[in-house]
């Protein structure tokens, strides 16, 4: 696929757009005054793998936790900014990494010229955070509701408040949860700039539905080559948004550093019970980061033929299994000992 161009934005120690990998973020779900809660979810998102998480920050106690939690972990830090302009400046100045902001809806434009020349001093981004349901009225009317052209509009005219102010640290989200909305509104805005997209389906629902929803709305985007940060909205524990976020990149081969699991979805052969064995084996490769294809088979007819394409895998068998790799049968393991077997396999393996 031959990824959209779009201009760089560094992002604490991370950098985005450019040609850089497309990167996998969430949001802290804690109560925002809370330190011990949010400090315990950001380093529970930092062990799973995210790479940038964002808060948010409704009042000055929270401002006051976000700087504790920059004390504390290496995550890049994004302050999610709702109307208060003078947050955005005690944000900047507790060491956040971005500022999620849209500027028209901070007040006269001397507020906007204050946020954007704070960020241009500490080289801090902006990103705006455009979605369906924060469209200006005018564009509402002139539309006839929330449509993907509105939100481009809307989009564009925060893009056009930052650039009178000199300032194009900017990466841009066009949010809807209706899929279809969302995939053309950030194709319209790709076409007309170079900053940088994060991508996602807003209120996307629970873990089921989303999974769907942003399969589709995002994959079918960076497939385009359009996406630089995504994030997957899920109505549960912010952990399950970046193991899904990579899954995602996972499938289109966009992060292929990270371990990925194929397997096949049973028939009246499968001899073990392959779910549990695909369930624990897919928990264990989220502790790994390694470059590694992973099969885990059911039976032992078609198993070894199916698995040529991934690295190393198992087939099942009946009280035993088969160890695979490349395709080729390399041992024959007793059932009881086949996860174990693989589990040490992939502790070990070197490309």
């Amino acid at each position: 696929m031959n990824k959209r161009a779009s201009r760089q934005v560094k992002i604490g120690n991370k950098v985005i757009g450019g040609g850089a990998p497309v990167l996998v973020q969430s949001m802290l779900n804690a109560p925002a005054e809370d330190y011990e809660k949010n400090l315990e979810q950001t380093l529970a998102l930092e062990k799973a793998g995210c790479e940038i998480v964002r808060m948010a920050v409704p009042n000055l106690e929270a401002v006051k936790v976000l700087a504790k939690l920059k004390e504390n972990t290496n995550i890049p830090l994004v302050a999610d900014i709702h109307f208060d302009y003078k947050l955005a400046l005690e944000s900047l100045e507790a060491g956040v990494d971005k500022i999620r902001i849209n500027p028209g809806n901070i007040g006269d434009f001397s507020n906007v010229e204050k946020v954007a020349s704070a960020c241009a001093s500490k080289n801090v981004p902006i990103r705006i955070g455009v979605n369906s349901g924060s469209v200006e009225k005018d564009l509402l009317k002139k539309y006839g509701g929330a449509t993907p052209e509105a939100m481009a509009e809307s989009a564009f005219r925060h893009i056009e408040l930052l650039e009178k102010c000199d300032f194009y640290n900017t990466v841009v989200s066009i949010k809807s949860s209706d899929v279809t909305k969302m995939v053309k509104a950030y194709k319209l805005v790709a076409e007309k700039c170079d900053y940088p997209l994060h991508l996602g389906v807003t209120e996307a629902g629970t873990e089921r539905g989303s999974l769907i929803k942003s399969s589709i709305g995002i994959g079918s985007l960076l497939l385009d080559g359009i996406g630089d940060t995504i994030r997957v909205s899920i109505t549960d524990t912010p952990i399950k948004e970046v193991y899904a976020g990579f899954d995602i990149l996972k499938a289109l081969e966009l992060r292929v550093e990270t371990p990925r699991i194929v397997s096949c979805p049973t028939c009246g052969r499968t001899q073990i019970d392959l779910l549990s064995y695909a369930n624990e084996i897919e928990d264990f490769l989220y502790t790994i980061n390694k470059d590694i294809k992973v099969a885990v088979m059911g039976c032992v007819v078609n198993g070894p033929g199916e698995a040529k394409e991934a690295d190393i895998g198992i087939a099942g068998g009946v009280g035993e299994g088969l160890l695979i790799k490349k395709g080729e049968i390399v041992k024959k393991v007793k059932e009881e000992e086949l996860l174990e077997t693989l589990r040490e396999e992939l502790l070990n393996w070197e490309k």
